[in-house]
Formats: C-alpha cells, structure tokens, sequence
C-alpha cells in the first residue's frame, strides 16, 4: 500500500487518520509477524532533529511518523499541504493496545518509573485481559546493556512500547530493532504516566479546542520552556520549504 507524507522541516510525516494508521499497523505489520516502528513527532521532536543529525537520521529510519501535536497540523496546513488530523501518541497506543487485547498479540514494556510502570501494568492488565503481558522493564538502565533486548528477543512480543522520553526511546528503539525477530515498537514518552493515573489528561473539551498542550502547562507549570519550542519551530517552517 503506498504511503502518503507531508515534509515538515524535511520530516516525513504520514498523512493518514488515526484509524488508518491503526489499520496499516496491524494488517502490514502485526498480523504479518512484521517489525516496525512508529515515531510519535510533536514539534520538540523535530525541533530536536535539527540540532542533532544522528537523532534525524534515527528519525529516518522509522516505518511511520505519525504527527502528534497540534503545531505539526498547523505547520502542514502553512506548506498548503494540510495533513488530515493529528495522531495524539497517546490514543493511538491505546487503539493498539485494544487489537492486542481483540487479537490475543503481546506486548513488553520500557521506560518509567518502577512504581509507576507496576501501576501502568496492572491497570493494562484490568482494562485489557486479552492481551498478554511479555514482560516489562522501568527505565532506569543502561542503554548499552542488552538484556532488555535480549528479554524481547526471548519472549517475541508483538508490540514493545518504550516510554524512556525523546530522543533516548527513538535511540534506543534505532539501536535495539535490528537484534529481535519481530515486534512493532513504538516511543510513548509519558503514556505510561498517563495509563497509570499519575498523570492526568486534558478533559475532551481541551483535547477538542486542541489545547491540551494549555491544560498540560496548568497542571505541570515546569513545562513552561518546552513551550518555547513551538512559536521557533513555527518560525522555522515560515523561514523554510521542507
């Protein structure tokens, strides 16, 4: 099937829905025993790109990039070639997590806090009963060692989520693909906060008016300088064609 982009400082972006990318993922690559991988791009990712060519050429590697910040939306509809809506990383590892659970496919799990990973689990586990936990991992490792590879390798799981937060879950991911059989992985930064219930998400209102970005700043005013990205990276694609 071909694939569709829209370049955004010379990123690939898919220009699928969300359900069309859930349906490529599992037919093209869950279904056929496939690895993959998918970057889950906001502006701070590919702002990072720009600076760092070894994290735009692991970037490079990646099976889909699918846009998930509302400022990589605006960006594409600046370039007058509007992708077609955002991929919120969050809900796509969620509709993923829900085939594994339909499907009887498998999963591991990367990065996090040990307290917070052992929650995510088990609200996986209760919300999910049909899909089966591989295993899992928090993030505090040394990426050189392999026996969280080696862990996947063994076990072959389907789908391997690594929330170890950008650019280390890309670099990681880039390193450590081409040592398993199969599976599908996919960089969830602070999902696994969420699925734990230790960070909240923006109610639907926010997430519709596309300020969830807004609501995250109220809850966690810290954030405050990665912020500061967005007006650059906007800034940056007025000033470029890619």
């Amino acid at each position: 099937m071909e694939k569709q982009y829209v370049h955004i400082l010379d990123i690939p972006f898919i220009n699928k829905t969300k359900n069309e990318v859930v349906n490529d993922v599992f037919h093209q690559y869950l279904k056929e025993g496939k690895k993959g991988f998918i970057v889950t791009a906001n502006p701070e990712i590919v702002m990072q790109a720009q600076k760092d060519r070894d994290y735009f050429y692991t970037l490079s590697k990646a099976d889909f990039i699918v846009p998930d910040g509302i400022g990589v939306v605006i960006a594409s509809k600046m370039k007058k070639k509007p992708l077609k809506e955002r991929v919120p990383g969050f809900e796509l590892m969620k509709e993923l997590l829900e085939l594994g659970h339909k499907h009887g496919l498998s999963v591991y799990i990367v990065g996090a806090k040990p307290e917070v990973l052992d929650k995510a689990v088990a609200n996986i586990r209760a919300e999910y009963p049909g899909l089966k936990l591989a295993g899992y991992h928090h993030g505090y490792f040394n990426d050189n060692d392999g026996h969280i590879t080696e862990e996947i390798q063994r076990t072959k799981p389907d789908l391997i989520l690594a929330a170890l937060g950008f650019p280390r879950q890309e670099q990681w991911i880039k390193q450590n693909i081409q040592k398993v059989d199969k599976g599908v992985f996919i960089g969830v930064g602070g999902s696994i906060d969420v699925l734990a219930g230790h960070v909240k998400r923006a109610p639907v209102f926010w997430q519709k008016i596309h300020l969830e970005w807004f609501y995250r700043l109220m809850q966690q005013p810290s954030r405050w300088r990665r912020m500061l990205v967005l007006p650059q990276f906007l800034i940056q694609v007025m000033r470029t064609r890619g």
